[in-house]
């Protein structure tokens, strides 16, 4: 009897000739048609100003964040006063937005605070997939996993994602990466039910028995069949991580748990001005503006390509 090999080449090809919706190059249409999307242009637009001000911040801002001089607190927007320089100087100085109690400029602060926001809510969002995805493709993949991965994400999901932050920040120090980790554990069941519910459905399609029987590795089978189902479903919901952890950062700096208090946040700048919201609102106003406007851009960008890239949303012709 002639025995037959297959090699592990050909199985994966035997196992696309049986998969009906093997991963393909993201063709022009694809990105036409995201793009056609007025959600993703508008939320495209706003978060790409927004990475803007926050990459040329050295050179927008106009003084450091840091500076005061009592003389010149509680200045309306577009008011002259006076400043101390990095070099002991007094100068003068205009503040577009305002001066704060301490008589620092609000404008720089803000702008300073742009990247501190985007810095948070892009490093949980990387951090929470990395996790969640291995989780989700352990717990969804092998059965033996199952339980004890889930049963430690539903333990976490059970307590309120501020609260697991909160605790967590007040068992270290106050630092950025502290309030990353902080901020994204809570965000890492989520991911994890998301790809283990794909994995649920996509290990029993024909093609990935097809690749089992044929002796592929599970290692390949997961890799080179079941992780590319996985992006687009991944890129949506980094974007909803993304826009939660900066207001998770921004919640945390204003009950005065997250950053010190002498970051220049958006937390940090509405808490240290809400005293005195009726007198000066301008306080609290932009740096809550430039919160709002940036979680909505992500938001309005996520929604957006759920819509395109979620077969069961798109409509057809």
């Amino acid at each position: 009897m002639n025995h037959l090999t297959i090699a592990a080449g050909d199985a994966d090809a035997a196992a696309d000739e049986v998969r009906p919706d093997a991963p393909r190059k993201p063709s022009g249409t694809l990105w036409r048609r995201i793009w056609r999307n007025w959600a993703v242009r508008i939320g495209a637009a706003v978060l790409g100003a927004m990475l803007c001000v926050a990459i040329a911040t050295p050179w927008l801002g106009t003084v450091d964040p840091m500076l005061f001089d009592t003389a010149s607190r509680d200045l309306l927007p577009g008011a002259t006063g006076e400043i101390v320089s990095e070099t002991g100087d007094t100068v003068a100085h205009r503040f577009w937005m305002g001066s704060d109690a301490l008589g620092r400029d609000i404008y720089s602060r803000v702008l300073y605070g742009t990247r501190i926001s985007l810095a948070v809510g892009s490093a949980c969002a990387l951090l929470a997939l990395s996790f969640g995805l291995l989780a989700g493709l352990g717990a969804g993949y092998f059965r033996w996993l199952e339980m004890p991965v889930m049963r430690v994400m539903d333990g976490i999901m059970a307590v309120p994602g501020v609260l697991v932050a909160i605790a967590l920040v007040s068992l270290w120090s106050g630092s950025l990466t502290t309030v990353i980790i902080a901020v994204a554990i809570p965000e890492i069941p989520r991911v994890t039910r998301l790809v283990r519910s794909l994995m649920l459905s996509l290990r029993e399609e024909p093609y990935v028995e097809a690749a089992i029987s044929l002796g592929t590795g599970s290692l390949r089978i997961i890799v080179r069949h079941l992780l590319p189902n996985t992006v687009a479903p991944l890129i949506v919901q980094g974007t909803y991580i993304c826009a939660s952890a900066m207001l998770t950062e921004a919640a945390l700096s204003f009950l005065g748990v997250g950053l010190p208090a002498e970051m220049p946040t958006w937390g940090n700048i509405m808490a240290e001005g809400r005293s005195q919201f009726q007198q000066y609102p301008h306080n609290v106003l932009f740096a809550g503006f430039f919160l709002a406007a940036t979680v909505l851009a992500v938001n309005m960008l996520g929604d957006g390509l759920r819509d395109t890239l979620d077969p069961k949303m798109v409509k057809q012709p």
